[in-house]
């Protein structure tokens, strides 16, 4: 109870610019819990999908492969039919890994959309505390000049104190939001990394496994 009265009362001391920068802080943290949310579960998903297709390669049941990206959300399900869908075709290895490639970099912006907003949220969040510690000192020393000379230690002292709190409040939320776009960066790496390893896996499977032999013509026709 007594933490909490502490950071109201420190909410509270801090002026106007409070309010922005805890807007800031909040935006910030529902941004993070959702990349968070989505990212594991593109992980968990491309899991299962990997699960799904890797069997149906080895058995050659190229058609439920590219089923299975066409129904499937997962992108590996759909970089791996791409692959497929151009191997149907005259693609060499080069063309089939190009089109795999291009999955990939479609992949991409869903898995990274948004994430760069948590690290400009931290700088507005910095700045917003410096301007607000900034204006209040301005106002303080406007307000000691005009006060009695007695009360001018007092007063100045304590409007500081108030001034800074704005700048304390900036940074307590610029820093885990900085910390959050740091790990969120690090798992969509993994999470693409993850992609293009699998998907040389798929290829490698794919190249590697002889095609099904043209009919042969009837000699006697």
């Amino acid at each position: 109870m007594d933490f909490f009265s502490t950071v109201v009362r420190f909410f509270q001391n801090g002026g106007p610019f409070m309010y922005p920068i805890a807007i800031v802080l909040v935006i910030g943290l529902v941004i993070a819990i959702e990349r968070f949310v989505v990212l594991s579960q593109a992980k968990r998903a491309n899991n299962q999908a990997f699960a799904r297709v890797m069997p149906l390669l080895k058995k050659r049941d190229y058609q439920a492969v590219v089923n299975l990206g066409r129904t499937d959300d997962a992108p590996i399900a759909r970089i791996v039919a791409a692959g497929v869908s151009r191997m149907s075709g005259t693609g060499g290895r080069d063309e089939i890994e190009l089109a795999m490639e291009e999955g990939v970099l479609e992949a991409m912006p869903r898995l990274e959309k948004r994430t760069p907003y948590l690290a400009t949220l931290a700088n507005i969040a910095t700045l917003l505390g410096l301007l607000g510690t900034i204006i209040g000192l301005i106002a303080a020393f406007t307000a000691v000049a005009e006060a009695d000379p007695a009360e001018k230690a007092t007063l100045l002292s304590n409007s500081i104190s108030v001034a800074m709190n704005t700048t304390a409040f900036g940074l307590i939320s610029a820093i885990p939001l900085l910390l959050f776009h740091a790990m969120l960066q690090t798992k969509t790496t993994e999470l693409v990394d993850s992609l293009e390893m699998t998907g040389v896996r798929c290829l490698n499977l794919l190249t590697n496994t002889a095609r099904p032999a043209a009919p042969k013509a009837n000699a006697n026709a």
